[in-house]
């Protein structure tokens, strides 16, 4: 996973369908309460009017009230187009998205994901192609990559955040405690053992839920195995997830157990956030869609950010880095009933209106070139993947086949964290259950 599922309130009255987070028996309940598409039906709908409704889902459900401020600018500017939102719990919204797209009542813009998440939908030529009809040059390319079809390259969708991970921290108990952001490893090992022996819990890390884990390996330990520089080797082939330096890269995790807190493995990642956000810890590794919850949660605690610097063996030339991806894109249903209007409404997301409305609102790192984040840890996030980023590898390159690359490593590390396989038995695993799809290139 990428986008944690939470809940949150619209922060003012909805005159669109806004609710969709109810499952039962596996079967979704979805209330839809808009005047403005009474009678209609299937993906949007067209009244007496003229007047076109395109329905928006997302997986974001705390981002409602967002959207709707958002959309309502749309709105303005297009006052024959009504946009009806639908958030639905995010751990669902695979299977919710998948058989929409295959009737009559889906979408007109799905949210989608990316890189190799996206593949099975393009497979299913739920999408439209998006070529020459939305401008992405001049785009990250990491983040570009997100939005293709493996197969053919076409553009299907148009990518909406680019996303970090990096180190959150209490400066408050930073301050408490004499410490400061650690710039070596050494720094970081000593505030780790100083914040133990204060009583506090130094990493918050939720390890119940094996999807965090590899964030949590990316944080800590990316520098160890090579960061950028290991990407290139491991897609040629050069390389493999049995070299010393992933292996070394794994340990870090197992090395850093003691930091976090007990059972660690029974703790669900929720708790940790919990931790973190009752100040009963002091660092949690995450994403830079987690700053808007933690603000939210605790709107007193000052928070901090840093990369963890790299661990001992890290290969010569290796440094600190913001590891990152695109996601949250939006796409074309295949099935929309107004095509043109809905290509019309996605191709406004690539615009710096759209972008700034993004970071300010809804608090991510905009994927449009240009626009600068406003929240100030928002904007180190984004200087820091400017200057020294690295790709999230296992998600931007190992989502392509079954098993993945996150998968594996996910389960792996809590393995590892359990005490049963060691770093380098982890890493073969990883690398056999990879090698089942992955070619490389060279």
């Amino acid at each position: 996973m990428t986008f944690a599922p939470r809940l949150t309130g619209s922060s003012r009255p909805a005159r669109r369908s806004v609710l969709a987070i109810a499952a039962l028996s596996g079967a979704l309940v979805v209330t839809a309460c808009s005047p403005s598409t009474t009678g209609t039906s299937g993906s949007g709908g067209e009244g007496g009017d003229g007047k076109v409704t395109l329905t928006v889902w997302s997986w974001r459900v705390e981002d409602q009230a967002a959207y709707t401020r958002i959309f309502d600018a749309y709105e303005k500017a297009h006052p024959d187009v009504t946009i009806d939102v639908k958030a639905f719990k995010a751990t669902e919204y695979n299977k919710i998205l998948a058989t929409g797209l295959a009737g009559a009542n889906g979408p007109d813009v799905p949210q989608v994901r990316s890189y190799g998440q996206l593949q099975g939908t393009v497979a299913g030529k739920s999408l439209l192609p998006l070529d020459g009809k939305v401008d992405l040059s001049g785009w990250d390319d990491n983040v570009v990559a997100s939005a293709k079809g493996k197969e053919d390259g076409k553009t299907y969708s148009v990518p909406l955040a680019r996303q970090t991970v990096q180190m959150f921290y209490n400066q408050g108990l930073f301050d408490k405690n004499g410490l400061k952001a650690p710039t070596t490893w050494a720094e970081f090992i000593a505030a780790n053992d100083r914040l133990l022996a204060a009583g506090v819990t130094p990493i918050a890390v939720g390890a119940k839920d094996d999807w965090t884990l590899p964030i949590v390996h990316e944080v800590l330990a990316a520098p160890r195995f090579g960061g950028k520089a290991f990407q290139g080797e491991v897609l040629s082939g050069k390389k493999t997830f049995t070299d010393p330096d992933w292996v070394g890269s794994v340990q870090v995790v197992g090395e850093l157990a003691k930091y976090m807190p007990k059972n660690v493995t029974g703790v669900a990642q929720t708790d940790a956030q919990t931790l973190f956000s009752a100040e009963r810890a002091a660092m949690i590794p995450g994403g830079s869609f987690d700053l808007s919850v933690f603000q939210k949660a605790n709107p007193g605690m000052k928070i901090g950010i840093f990369q963890v610097p790299p661990a001992p063996g890290s290969p010569s030339g290796s440094t600190a880095t913001t590891a990152g991806w695109a996601d949250g894109n939006f796409a074309v249903s295949a099935r929309s009933k107004h095509p043109a209007e809905a290509t019309e409404l996605v191709t406004w997301m690539t615009s710096k209106e759209f972008g700034q409305m993004v970071t300010d609102d809804i608090k991510q790192i905009s994927a449009v070139p240009g626009v600068e984040p406003t929240d100030p840890l928002l904007k180190q996030m984004s200087d820091s993947y400017a200057s020294s980023g690295s790709p999230y590898l296992l998600l931007t390159d190992f989502r392509y086949g079954a098993p993945s690359g996150t998968d594996l490593l996910g389960k792996g590390l809590q393995e590892l964290l359990l005490g049963s396989k060691d770093a380098a038995e982890v890493s073969q695993d990883l690398d056999a259950g990879v090698k089942t799809w992955f070619k490389p290139t060279a």
